[in-house]
C-alpha cells in the first residue's frame, strides 16, 4: 500500500491511497499514521518538479554510491593524513567517481525548476493554463 502512495501518477492519487493506508493500519499503526498524516503535503512534494525528476528526489543513492567510495578509502588510511590530504584525497576520490556520472533525468527542466516554474503533478502548465489560473 505504501508502494501506491509514492508511485503514484498524481497527487490526488497519492492522497487517495494515503487516506486507505490511513484507514486500513491506524488502529495497528498510530504513530505511522499520524507521521503519515502530519508530513503529508511534504511527502508529495515531488509533484511540484517535473515527472522526470522524480525518480531523483524519491532516492538518496546517487549520493550514497558517490561517498561510498570515499567513506571506504577514509577507513583504511585511520588517521595517517592530514587534514590537507584527506581533503585532497577526497577531492581527488570525488573526481574520479564524477567520470562514471550520467545526465540525470529531466536537465532540460532545470532552469524552469531555478526560476520558480510551477508543475502541476510532473506536467508543466503551458501559458494558456498559467494565464487562466
Amino acid at each position: 500500500m505504501l508502494h501506491d502512495i509514492w508511485q503514484a501518477e498524481t497527487r490526488e492519487d497519492a492522497y487517495a491511497a494515503f487516506d486507505l493506508f490511513i484507514k486500513t493500519f491506524e488502529a495497528k499503526y498510530p504513530k505511522a499514521s499520524e507521521w503519515l498524516t502530519k508530513d503529508r503535503d511534504e511527502l508529495t512534494d515531488f509533484y511540484d518538479f517535473p515527472d522526470q525528476h522524480w525518480q531523483s528526489i524519491r532516492t538518496s543513492n546517487p549520493i550514497e554510491r558517490a561517498f561510498a567510495t570515499i567513506r571506504r578509502r577514509t577507513k583504511r588510511t585511520k588517521g595517517y593524513l592530514s587534514r590537507g590530504g584527506m581533503l585532497h584525497m577526497m577531492f581527488k576520490l570525488g573526481q574520479c567517481a564524477e567520470k562514471s556520472w550520467r545526465e540525470r533525468r529531466g536537465v532540460a527542466h532545470l532552469a524552469d525548476v531555478i526560476q520558480g516554474v510551477g508543475f502541476v503533478n510532473g506536467i508543466k502548465p503551458s501559458n494558456h493554463d498559467q494565464a487562466a489560473a
